[in-house]
C-alpha cells in the first residue's frame, strides 16, 4: 500500500467532528498524516478539542496548522507543504467518508498507472425521499456529478508540487479545484474516477444563500483569463445563466433609466422584458421543488436579486483579473 496523507481545510464547523469520526472509523490502511488547516481568521484553539477527540489513535498522527483566513486554496497549500507521503488526499470538513473508505482508497491508488496524477472519489449526496428537494438541496446534489472536486480528491504529491499547488487567487471554495485539475492535465498527467465513496450531507443554509453564491461569478472571470473562453468545456462545467442574467439586468437598468428621462413607452417595454425574464427564472427554480410557501417565497425573492448580483460579480471579477498572469507552462 502506498502511504497517503489527508489534508482538511476547516473553519471548525459543527460538521468537522463527523468528518473526523468517519475517517477514524473507516476500515483499511490508515493515513500516515492528517493535517487540519484551521482557516479561521481568529482561531479559538478550545473549539478544536471536541473534533480532535473523536480521532482516537489517529490523533497522534494529526497536525493542526493555521491558515490565516486566506481561503480554502491557500489552506490546502499550507497543508500540502507539510505532507511527506507520496499521495495527498483532500477532504472537505463537511463530508463523511464511507465505512470501507480506507480499503477502497488503497485499491484506487494501487490501480493508478504511473501517469495518473489524481483519483477522484465518488460523492453521494443524500436527499429527502418524502418530498421534492429544495433549490439548495438540488444545488448540493450537483456535487455528485462534478469533476475533480476536492470534497474527496487524491493527488500524487509530486504532481501537485510540480504544478505549484492551488492558485490562491481563488479565495472561495469555487473553481479552485477545476483550475488545479486543468493545470495538472496540461502538464501531461491524467486524472481518473475511483470507486471509494464519500457522503456529502446537505447542511442547513440561509434562504439567501443562492444570492451569496453569485460571488463565484468573479472566479469564472478568472477562469476565463487563465484558461481561455472555452474553459467551460475543458472543465466539463455547466455554463449557467450568466448571459441571461446580464440581459435581465440590462433590461431592468434600462427601464429605470428610460423612466427617469421621460421615455415612458420604451421604459414599459424594457420593464416587461425584465419581468418576463425574472418570471421565467423563478418558474424554472420553483417547478422542480417542493413548492411550499417558504420555498416559493424564497425563490421569488432571490430570483429578483440573483441576476443583478451575478452580473455585478462577473463584471467586477473581469475588471479585477483583467491582467492576471497565467501560470507558466509545466510539462512532466
Amino acid at each position: 500500500m502506498t502511504s497517503y496523507a489527508v489534508v482538511i481545510p476547516t473553519l471548525v464547523r459543527d460538521t468537522l467532528a463527523d468528518c473526523l469520526a468517519s475517517l477514524a472509523a473507516a476500515t483499511g490502511p490508515r493515513p500516515e498524516q492528517i493535517i487540519l488547516v484551521d482557516d479561521r481568521p481568529d482561531p479559538e484553539p478550545d473549539r478544536l478539542e471536541h473534533p480532535l477527540s473523536v480521532l482516537g489513535d489517529l490523533r497522534e498522527r494529526t497536525t493542526v496548522l493555521g491558515g490565516g483566513g486566506r481561503g480554502p486554496a491557500a489552506a490546502r497549500n499550507t497543508g500540502l507543504r507539510a505532507v511527506t507521503a507520496p499521495w495527498t488526499v483532500f477532504l472537505d470538513d463537511d463530508v463523511q467518508v464511507g465505512p470501507h473508505w480506507g480499503e477502497q482508497l488503497a485499491e484506487d491508488l494501487a490501480e493508478a498507472a504511473p501517469d495518473i496524477a489524481g483519483v477522484q472519489g465518488v460523492i453521494a449526496v443524500p436527499l429527502p425521499g418524502e418530498r421534492r428537494p429544495t433549490d439548495w438541496e438540488r444545488g448540493t446534489a450537483g456535487l455528485a456529478r462534478a469533476h475533480w472536486i476536492t470534497a474527496d480528491m487524491a493527488y500524487r504529491t509530486e504532481a501537485l508540487k510540480q504544478v505549484g499547488g492551488f492558485d490562491e487567487r481563488f479565495r472561495r471554495a469555487f473553481r479552485e479545484d477545476a483550475d488545479l485539475a486543468l493545470r495538472v492535465l496540461d502538464a501531461g498527467w491524467r486524472i481518473r474516477q475511483g470507486r471509494r465513496t464519500t457522503r456529502h450531507p446537505v447542511r442547513p443554509a440561509s434562504r439567501w444563500v443562492s444570492v451569496r453564491q453569485q460571488r463565484g461569478n468573479a472566479d469564472d472571470a478568472l477562469m476565463r483569463r487563465l484558461h481561455g473562453p472555452d474553459w467551460w468545456d475543458k472543465a466539463v462545467a455547466p455554463r449557467g445563466r450568466i448571459r441571461t442574467h446580464a440581459a435581465i439586468t440590462t433590461a431592468g437598468v434600462a427601464a429605470c433609466a428610460l423612466a427617469a428621462t421621460g421615455h415612458g413607452r420604451a421604459a414599459a417595454a424594457c420593464a416587461l422584458g425584465w419581468a418576463a425574464g425574472t418570471a421565467e427564472f423563478a418558474r424554472a427554480r420553483i417547478a422542480p421543488g417542493p413548492r411550499t410557501r417558504h420555498e416559493v417565497t424564497t425563490m421569488l425573492a432571490t430570483s429578483v436579486l440573483i441576476p443583478p448580483a451575478a452580473t455585478w460579480h462577473r463584471l467586477t471579477g473581469a475588471l479585477r483579473h483583467r491582467r492576471a498572469p497565467s501560470w507558466p507552462e509545466v510539462t512532466r
